[in-house]
């Protein structure tokens, strides 16, 4: 059976020396797309036709006017011989630009915003770097906000996030492997670690992970992140996601690895252990001491955020001889009247927390402050005087949400919810000895958990106990200058008179 022209067109794939037929596969392909611009014109002394072609809105349109349009138009009949050698060579006042034959890699450049030279009479195309979309300026990470430290965070341009990386390390042995995930999106990620630093198992099983990757798009490094997470039903996250370039070069140096996906301002950064979410970048800018207590006071906010409800509910229900007698009297004049058991009490308020901090997160800022306070006092106060609910509930219920705010990294503090609710009923069927039977499963669950293939409690294990210097408390700079508290490094290697290497 013979194929018709336009099925040996949308098929070929190399380019040949005819520039109109070259063109037409490239719109068959395409679609014949209305964003798709074509600009024809001549050059040198036979004039020779040639074509420049890009997507509007994905290049530096500017860039395109004045280092390739008005270089060719000034040097159009100053070209004798070898033209599209003299065209890539010295004309085209680019950085970045690369030669191709396939038409596979012709379109790929298309839509990744750059821009094709096609020449008449020659089967190859100059891809020339021209993309430049318009993206947001830097300003200071949302979900990370520090008083002392830098104020610059990701963005959703890919090159800029590898940059601010580049800036923060200045090391040759920096690597950066890049890859491609997403079916239609053929979006770039990047896996960035330090050669020599990093172990090389961890950097196989990344790569071998992210290799599986079958997915059409991925908007998000949320994408990524659950693809290659060793547990899924796990509510503990098991990477670390950032927006800060600081955080992410202070962990690449622990001999952490780091992947950027494009268009995202996400990064993500692993393996990690159970410490790595309570910690933020601000504790090595202030002094140990003060760093110190407010880790101890996170570790705090970590339990009371998953016990103190439950702990109310089962004093109340099964216990009320532990609590002072005075207490007691207050607590038991105050549920006079209510129609509920402590625990649809707790359950109501629970709820109601969680859809005023939902709300709170989808509204724009200044609408979010007004819902906080009109859904913190007004509902709250008016839920006590309807008799709904008793005043020392509301205080236990903000005083566990309060708690959870103080944990640095979001997706750790949301995944407490859910061992929240979990205690909570625990403790309204067997009381104490619920409360206590959940602890010993939460950690159960954490001694089996992995990050990519590390323990999550790695540091709390006998052999590591030194490294709960930077975990519970933040020891002195000068001890952790040392390269022997980073439990990720290929080797903690020693110096020949014992010394820790730097």
């Amino acid at each position: 059976m013979v194929q018709s022209s336009n099925e040996k067109n949308n098929s070929r794939q190399y380019l040949d020396g005819q520039l109109d037929e070259n063109i037409a596969v490239i719109k068959k392909i395409l679609g014949n797309s209305a964003d798709l611009i074509i600009r024809k014109s001549r050059i040198g002394r036979l004039n020779h036709p040639f074509a420049l072609i890009y997507i509007k809105g994905l290049i530096n349109e500017d860039l395109l006017n004045k280092n390739i349009l008005k270089i060719l138009e000034l040097n159009r009949k100053h070209i004798h011989s070898n033209l599209f050698d003299h065209v890539y060579e010295e004309i085209i006042a680019i950085a970045e630009i690369n030669r191709s034959k396939e038409m596979k890699q012709v379109i790929k450049t298309l839509l990744a915003g750059d821009t094709v030279f096609l020449l008449e009479g020659e089967s190859e195309a100059a891809l020339i770097g021209t993309s430049g979309m318009e993206y947001r300026a830097l300003e200071e990470p949302q979900s990370e906000s520090v008083i002392r430290g830098s104020r610059v965070g990701f963005i959703e341009n890919f090159k800029i996030n590898l940059s601010l990386i580049r800036q923060e390390i200045k090391d040759p042995n920096l690597r950066v492997d890049m890859m491609e995930v997403g079916t239609h999106s053929n979006q770039k990620i990047a896996i960035c670690y330090i050669d020599g630093v990093v172990r090389e198992d961890l950097l196989q099983e990344v790569l071998r992970r992210v290799k599986t990757i079958d997915i059409d798009f991925a908007p998000d490094s949320g994408f990524i992140e659950q693809w290659i997470e060793d547990n899924l039903l796990s509510p503990f996250p098991q990477i670390l996601d950032t927006e800060r370039p600081d955080r992410v070069a202070f962990n690449i140096l622990r001999g952490k690895i780091a992947i950027i996906v494009e268009g995202s301002p996400f990064a993500l950064l692993m393996p990690i252990t159970f410490g790595d979410s309570l910690k933020s970048i601000e504790d090595y800018n202030q002094r140990w001491l003060i760093s110190s207590l407010l880790r101890l006071l996170r570790l705090f906010s970590f339990y009371m955020t998953i016990f103190l409800p439950a702990l109310y509910v089962a004093l109340i229900s099964y216990h009320p001889e532990l609590i002072p007698a005075q207490l007691l009297f207050t607590i038991t004049a105050a549920r006079e009247g209510i129609p509920f058991p402590s625990l649809i009490e707790a359950l109501i308020l629970v709820f109601f927390y969680e859809v005023l901090q939902e709300a709170g997160t989808r509204l724009p800022y200044k609408i979010s402050q007004t819902i906080g306070i009109v859904g913190g006092i007004v509902i709250g106060q008016l839920a006590v005087m309807a008799g709904i609910v008793t005043p020392i509930m509301v205080i236990v219920i903000s005083l566990t949400a309060i708690c959870a705010f103080t944990i640095p990294n979001y997706s750790f503090a949301i995944g407490l919810r859910i061992v929240r609710l979990a205690t909570i009923f625990a403790a309204a069927i067997l009381g104490l000895y619920g409360i206590i039977l959940v602890f010993i499963m939460i950690y159960v669950h954490l001694a089996n958990l992995k990050s990519i293939g590390v323990p999550y409690t790695q540091s709390f294990s006998p052999g590591n106990l030194w490294t709960l210097e930077n975990i519970v408390v933040r020891a002195p700079i000068t001890v952790l200058s040392k390269r022997s508290f980073q439990p990720f490094l290929k080797s903690n290697r020693k110096k020949k008179d014992g010394g820790s290497v730097k």
